[in-house]
């Protein structure tokens, strides 16, 4: 599996030969570099650990500080581990975007934007109880019955309530690679991500 760990820049607009206009995620995709080589010997199972992004050793653990130091590279802000990856590597070599060709099938995890504490009408697309009219004007948004008294005289688990939404970790797969520029480290996949601007993302070949 060949990977890399990528921040979300924006989205743009693609225009093809034939004139088609394709929406399109621009990613900055690595440089990359290898802090660890796992193996089964050694490690149980065999992986590929990828550091990206600038960091201050201020803001690091010293026991990533050490860890770092072992493999001779500054502090980075992420690291991610790949599974099975089938590139021959070395700890301290840089993984670009190159990686990826055009028209590659991609797989991307990244973080939903978080919404924050939200009723039922905009977490479960509830439509809202009652009308305005009827002698009642202020239960429009609100969930209705949760349960009966008597019996069952519980509420289930799983029941649709207000709560929590978003922050979730999603992976999109089957996107195409438009356009790669190597020199600036940019890709761009057809279609849209989760996620904000400035989010990080992992990108998977197929």
């Amino acid at each position: 599996m060949i990977g890399l760990i990528g921040k979300k820049i924006g989205m743009t607009s693609f225009f093809l030969e034939d004139g088609r206009n394709i929406p399109c995620t621009v990613i900055q995709a690595g440089p990359c570099v290898v802090t660890q080589v796992k193996d089964e010997e050694t490690d149980g199972y065999s992986a590929i650990q990828m550091g990206f992004g600038e960091t201050k050793s201020k803001n690091t653990t010293k026991a990533q500080v050490g860890h770092f130091k072992k493999a001779g590279v500054e502090p980075k802000f992420k690291i991610f581990e790949f599974r099975d990856y089938d590139v021959d590597c070395n700890v301290g070599d840089e993984m670009k975007v190159d990686l990826f060709e055009v028209d590659d099938m991609v797989h991307v995890t990244a973080r939903t934007k978080g919404k924050g504490f939200q009723g039922v009408v905009k977490r479960w697309n509830f439509k809202g109880v009652g009308d305005a009219t009827h002698g009642q004007h202020n239960r429009q948004r609100s969930p209705g019955s949760i349960g009966m008294a008597s019996t069952p005289s519980k509420v289930f688990k799983g029941m649709k309530m207000g709560g929590r939404t978003g922050a979730n970790r999603v992976k999109i797969q089957n996107l195409q690679v438009v356009k790669i520029f190597p020199d600036k480290n940019l890709i761009l996949i057809k279609g849209a991500i989760p996620g904000h601007k400035g989010s990080y993302c992992l990108i998977e070949r197929k």
